[in-house]
């Protein structure tokens, strides 16, 4: 049979030219497929812009706390539950609800934005047991000043939430977390200390913060270290809380004696620090004694309580790879424990007595609880106690006056009673 006569006998079988019609449309449709997949990768390489934010960012929760503010419709939400304490010391119980882990669309900034909060459920943070999570934005177009706006709004709102609060961190693998909700900023005459001591640490502070050219036109490490010393229940540690709330900066409390503390996370944690914080490292004592109170023949005594080693604390200070701009407070009761090396100044630049009460200190502090009594009374208050207590704390004097609330009478007469 020739060529010709066996292709008209295939044009002209309808199995065969049905056959060749569903190839042909299948062709098509895979190339148009295809096709599609390709513009859409094109459209979205060229014409939407995409942002993705790990848990893990600082910027997360203020981002979380944003999309609840703008995702009014959404009908999807997880719900975090905390509680505050008022002026009047009542408790209340707050639910924020958030966007559940899915899509979401939100309008901003005359465009629609899209939202997809993601979660990781075979992945989770080992120090805090929660999974891993990430939100992605989405938005046409290729400019990117729409995600910078989102996330200066975001960060406003934020610190808008903690005006007039100290914010606590502690630390947790190789970042700081925040430890609970912000506390109310302490004002700093509620902590009374000597005449002068106050000042004189708040004007060094001030004048540190202000004076960052300072130090570097003349080559010195832009970082400022302070110890505050004396016996327990002085003041040291309300101080800082204190000054912290005039500065308007937050805390960052970390513990030597932490046995999963290495020199190297030690390092990291300084240099990650969150920016205008105070470092506290509270009864330094307790991690490291002096050298010099230790006995020769067992060199190995001097290593601390868990993996940090007192030549890992020194170099975190001031070594090379310190970081700058930097304020540390260290607080001790027992200084003579304290090793030379620790608390030179380069790593220690002014050291400060915290002690017990004086005769200035115990009038002020009554002036304090009981505004409306006359000087003569505070006076009274303050010999009376000196006479009968030799060293007088002020976590002391404020529990005696906690017991008698609405009495200053019942305060100077029984201050016998003040307990120990």
């Amino acid at each position: 049979m020739p060529l010709s006569d066996f292709l008209g006998a295939l044009k002209d079988n309808p199995y065969f030219g049905a056959g060749f019609g569903l190839v042909g449309v299948g062709t098509a449709l895979a190339v148009a497929r295809k096709g599609a997949q390709i513009g859409m990768i094109f459209f979205r390489r060229n014409y939407m812009i995409t942002l993705e934010v790990p848990s893990r960012d600082k910027s997360y929760h203020w981002l979380l706390s944003w999309i609840t503010k703008h995702a009014h419709r959404t009908q999807h939400l997880s719900v975090e539950t905390s509680y505050l304490q008022h002026e009047s010391g009542r408790v209340h119980t707050q639910f924020d609800f958030h966007p559940s882990p899915g899509n979401h669309i939100i309008w901003y900034g005359n465009r629609w934005i899209r939202v997809e909060r993601t979660r990781e459920k075979q992945m989770v943070d080992l120090h805090t047991g929660t999974p891993w999570e990430s939100v992605t934005f989405t938005a046409l177009g290729r400019n990117r000043q729409v995600f910078m706006n989102i996330l200066q709004e975001a960060r406003e709102l934020a610190l808008k939430q903690e005006e007039g609060r100290t914010v606590m961190y502690t630390a947790m693998g190789g970042d700081w977390r925040p430890f609970g909700f912000p506390r109310r900023r302490r004002p700093l005459s509620s902590v009374v200390l000597e005449t002068g001591v106050t000042d004189r640490i708040v004007e060094d502070v001030k004048e540190f913060i202000s004076n960052p050219k300072w130090y570097t036109d003349r080559g010195i490490p832009y970082r400022r270290g302070y110890l505050l010393y004396g016996p327990p229940g002085c003041g040291k540690s309300s101080f800082i809380t204190a000054l912290a709330g005039e500065l308007g900066y937050s805390i960052c409390l970390m513990s030597l004696s932490d046995r999963s503390l290495s020199d190297d996370r030690l390092n990291h944690l300084l240099t990650v620090a969150p920016q205008q914080s105070i470092i506290l490292l509270e009864d330094v004592d307790a991690a490291f004694i002096s050298r010099e109170l230790l006995p020769t023949e067992n060199p190995m005594a001097y290593q601390g309580m868990g993996r940090l080693t007192f030549s890992g604390l020194l170099n975190s200070l001031d070594g090379v790879a310190s970081s700058e701009a930097r304020i540390v407070f260290m607080t001790t009761n027992f200084i003579d424990r304290l090793d030379p090396a620790l608390i030179r100044p380069g790593r220690v630049d002014l050291k400060q007595y915290v002690g017990h009460c004086s005769h200035f200190q115990l009038t002020q502090m009554f002036h304090r609880f009981y505004p409306e009594e006359s000087a003569g009374q505070a006076d009274k208050f303050a010999e009376h106690a000196l006479a009968m207590h030799t060293d007088i704390s002020a976590a002391q004097v404020q529990g005696h006056f906690m017991l008698y609330k609405l009495d200053p009478a019942g305060a100077i007469d029984n201050v016998s009673q003040m307990k120990a």
